[in-house]
């Protein structure tokens, strides 16, 4: 008996359905994770932004401190210059220019090759500064640099300034996985503790962690040699303060006392 005959209907057109059946749950199990990724999640509701899914923060800040960090290196006499005075200088340029372009308002598209640029401009400014800073001490201690007050704390104002923009950047790269990360809500577990995650009021619930707020984490350490009101959890934030504070300290103590031996 055929498979007209049984009232059954033909093979072609039951794997028609199939097929059709199959895209249509495909359909419902996307549009499924769109509605749950678009809308907010009830359970998430009583969670403080820094541990929730949130608008990525806004790009110009930390681009303005690359900026100033690199007039600040340009800045610096010849003596203390790596290499070349627009080397560094402008391959840091050009990764923040490719930065910006990729991304120009916020910080919310996650990427592998945007935030291995990112860590590369920051170790750029990183390497860039530690090099002039190392001309700076060895001149001081050698003798062949600092005969002028002026000069000599104005280079090493510089050079004191672009290491607390520069650590800033490593802090708030670094921090739960950097800001893309952060911004997604992928890690609870916080390296650096800020006071407003302690706040059980509910008008701080908005609260999350900026650029500024490392910035500021990277100014007081730089000044008080120490952690003052963001305690690092993490074992590299711990090391990282640590090498920024030493570095600082060298850099503030050879150079206010050599100038002040200039000056007497």
């Amino acid at each position: 008996m055929s498979a007209s005959d049984s009232g059954d209907p033909p093979a072609g057109h039951r794997k028609d359905e199939f097929g059709h059946q199959h895209a249509l749950d495909t359909i419902r199990r996307e549009l499924t994770r769109l509605e749950a990724d678009l809308a907010p999640d009830a359970s998430h509701a009583g969670l403080p932004a820094w541990k929730r899914r949130t608008a990525g923060e806004p790009r110009w800040p930390a681009a303005v401190a690359v900026v100033v960090a690199i007039a600040l290196q340009l800045a610096l006499p010849d003596s203390l210059v790596p290499v070349s005075r627009w080397l560094l200088p402008g391959l840091e340029l050009l990764v923040l220019l490719g930065l910006v372009a990729a991304g120009p308002t916020r910080l919310d598209r996650g990427s592998d090759w945007l935030r291995a640029a990112g860590l590369v401009l920051v170790g750029l400014l990183s390497l860039a500064n530690a090099w002039s800073a190392t001309l700076l001490v060895v001149g001081i201690l050698s003798g062949r640099s600092g005969d002028d007050a002026g000069p000599l704390l104005s280079s090493g104002a510089a050079i004191w300034l672009t290491n607390i923009i520069a650590f800033g950047i490593w802090y708030w790269e670094l921090d739960r996985g950097g800001p893309v990360s952060r911004a997604h809500g992928l890690r609870h577990d916080a390296d650096f503790e800020f006071v407003q995650m302690q706040s059980d009021d509910p008008h701080k619930r908005e609260w999350e962690p900026r650029f500024l707020d490392y910035l500021y984490v990277s100014f007081t350490n730089a000044t008080a040699f120490s952690p003052t009101d963001t305690m690092p959890l993490s074992r590299w934030a711990k090391m990282l303060m640590t090498l920024q504070a030493l570095v600082s300290l060298a850099t503030v103590a050879l150079v206010v006392a050599r100038a002040v031996n200039v000056l007497h």
